[in-house]
């Protein structure tokens, strides 16, 4: 079914990038290994989960904002003129035929650590992406899709789920003005909402962790949905209720192009024992509903939170087959932000029923957890702003949890702790924007920085530079883990 959005694609001319892709020889004995993994695994964020931060202007938009950091500048609100997504003219800009926009864009990274689980090039991609849109007195359709060549992933077949191949379709969807109080988005699109600056509580839509640990750009992180999206509003609650009838699985690193943490063998997965998943695929059998109702008071906006389909990535674990599950989940949460001091505070909670095991008595089943968020951020000199946030997540019922582990298997934190920071600095009249990212759990004792530098040559060309650090004391954390994988990369964009 979402392959017939492949009738819109063009082709893009791959270049070779073979002296970056060239592959390492695997230690002895590794291609052998069993290919798995278990809930065991660190889990993906809730330590880099994050919720965007809302809306600025008030919460009666029928979209939020992305999260800082997210928003590549192309995305835009689903309705407004014809020009709404059309910059200023350029007379000396190349202009492509239909009104077509986007940016094509060489980006290429390697591994500090010469490790034999990985491919010591991280990324050598060239990416073309073309955006289309149509705008009608209450509907409006918008096509995105990207064209990449990868030789370090090596992975050209089609899979708009996992989001390889040479094929990535961001978005593909209709947006109707229904009724004064009422829109409709049905087709493939972008989802997001909570407070969080990369920390993902309330927000279960899909991300791609593969693309953020690897140095593509902030935007990359959060995938596409296949889902219909319905936007109530009235002076007294704002709604949203988003239906997607096929599951839609974070792009967790799996060992294909980030190694992790292997729990039975307590070495790594790499690209010679790829995890092995047992996925949820089944339409309208295996689906997932998210809600959120929302509104002012005063300056503060704030929202309620409701999820009901599987964990975001694979969290337990079939011992018979070895392959990793994804268990029902349900969340309920909350959130306030709005101004605090001389800046913008921000509070989120969340809690996550783990349907599969609400006793918390199944080693290889989630246990039920609490999340809890609070931030805060402010322009801490001229150009210069700062951001800190605290994030836990504690495990429910981790006595029944303990008592009935293995001896010797991997268990969460009780209390798992995260501190984030962001500064970002603007220089040569903001052109130059200079910005620094650190996750750090100071009772796991690991972290994740990640410093960036974006240039903006002209108003077509942009070079960025930046760094995924990953440290860690111990190899089964969820940063330790991935510490082999700390890269350098580089980019050039020229958007159109």
């Amino acid at each position: 079914m979402r392959k017939l959005f492949l009738a819109s694609v063009l082709a893009l001319p791959a270049f070779s990038l073979t002296a970056l892709a060239e592959e390492p020889p695997l230690p002895a004995g590794l291609g052998g290994s069993p290919p798995v993994q278990s809930s065991g695994e660190p889990a993906l964020p809730a330590g880099l989960g994050g919720d965007e931060p809302a809306l600025p202007s008030g919460l009666s938009s029928d979209e939020p904002s992305l999260p800082t950091g997210l928003d590549d500048g192309a995305a835009s609100s689903d309705t407004g003129g014809e020009g709404a997504f059309i910059a200023e003219e350029d007379e000396g800009a190349y202009k492509l035929p239909f009104g077509l926009t986007g940016f094509i864009e060489g980006r290429a990274g390697f591994r500090i650590h010469d490790q034999g689980f990985e491919k010591r090039a991280s990324i050598g991609e060239a990416r073309l992406q073309l955006q289309y849109e149509k705008f009608w007195e209450k509907v409006s359709v918008r096509v995105t899709s990207d064209f990449v060549a990868d030789p370090v992933a090596d992975r050209w077949a089609i899979d708009l789920d996992e989001g390889d191949g040479w094929v990535d379709l961001r978005e593909a969807f209709v947006s109707w003005r229904a009724t004064d109080f009422m829109d409709i988005k049905a087709g493939r699109q972008v989802l997001t909402w909570g407070t969080g600056d990369l920390v993902f509580l309330n927000d279960l839509f899909p991300k791609d962790f593969d693309s953020f640990f690897i140095g593509r750009d902030e935007e990359y992180l959060k995938a596409p949905s296949d889902a219909l999206k319905a936007s109530f509003f009235s002076g007294i609650v704002n709604l949203d209720v988003v239906y997607m009838p096929n599951f839609d699985a974070d792009r967790y690193a799996d060992g294909a192009r980030v190694s992790t943490y292997d729990p039975f063998s307590g070495g790594q997965t790499g690209r010679g024992n790829v995890l092995r998943v047992d996925p949820r695929g089944q339409w309208f059998a295996e689906d997932e509903w998210a809600v959120r109702a929302y509104r002012n008071f005063g300056a503060y906006e704030t929202a309620l939170y409701g999820y009901d389909g599987y964990w975001k990535n694979p969290q337990g674990l079939d011992t018979a087959q070895m392959r990793a599950t994804f268990p029902r989940l349900s969340v309920y949460g909350a959130s306030v932000r709005g101004p605090v001091y001389h800046g913008i505070g921000n509070v989120e909670a969340a809690y996550y029923d783990s349907r599969d095991d609400r006793a918390g008595t199944d080693p290889v089943l989630p246990n039920d957890q609490f999340r809890f968020l609070v931030g805060y951020e402010q322009e801490l000199m001229p150009e210069l702003t700062g951001g800190v946030q605290y994030n836990l997540e504690r495990t429910l019922d981790f006595g029944a949890l303990k008592k009935n582990a293995p001896a010797g298997s991997p268990l969460p934190e009780h209390n798992r702790h995260v501190v984030t920071l962001r500064l970002t600095k603007l220089m040569m009249n903001q052109d130059l924007t200079l910005s620094l990212f650190n996750f750090w759990s100071p009772n796991e004792s690991d972290g994740y920085v990640r410093p960036k530098a974006n240039y903006k040559i002209d108003d077509h060309w942009t070079a960025e530079a930046g760094a995924n650090v990953f440290y860690g004391e111990s190899r089964d954390t969820f940063f330790g883990q991935l510490e082999d994988n700390t890269n350098v990369y580089v980019s050039l964009r020229y958007s159109f």
